[in-house]
């Protein structure tokens, strides 16, 4: 977890600041039809704000949390099916082997 969050964070925080960045304009519009702009604006901000604390804290905490909670055994592989059984199940009637 600790070395997937050091790779991934650089490109989220790039993309997440520019979209914020990218609304600010419309957050502090002004004009015709500017009360609507600037509400739109804000949630656009808010909502990648909250999305960036959860993609950074929330996210890996819980899955470090649930991950745990999940006790795997090796020994506890799923069954496979041989190829010929496969393919025996993918042959209409009359034509099985």
């Amino acid at each position: 977890v600790v070395e997937a969050a050091t790779a991934r964070l650089r490109p989220i925080l790039m993309t997440s600041l520019a979209v914020v960045l990218g609304a600010v304009p419309i957050a502090f519009a002004l004009g015709a039809g500017a009360k609507s702009r600037v509400s739109l604006g804000i949630v656009i901000m808010g909502g990648m704000l909250f999305s960036l604390v959860l993609t950074l804290y929330i996210i890996p905490v819980m899955f470090v949390v649930f991950s745990a909670k999940v006790k795997r055994n090796p020994d506890d592989e799923p069954e496979t099916t041989q190829p010929e059984e496969k393919h025996e199940q993918l042959l209409l009637p009359e034509h099985q082997l």
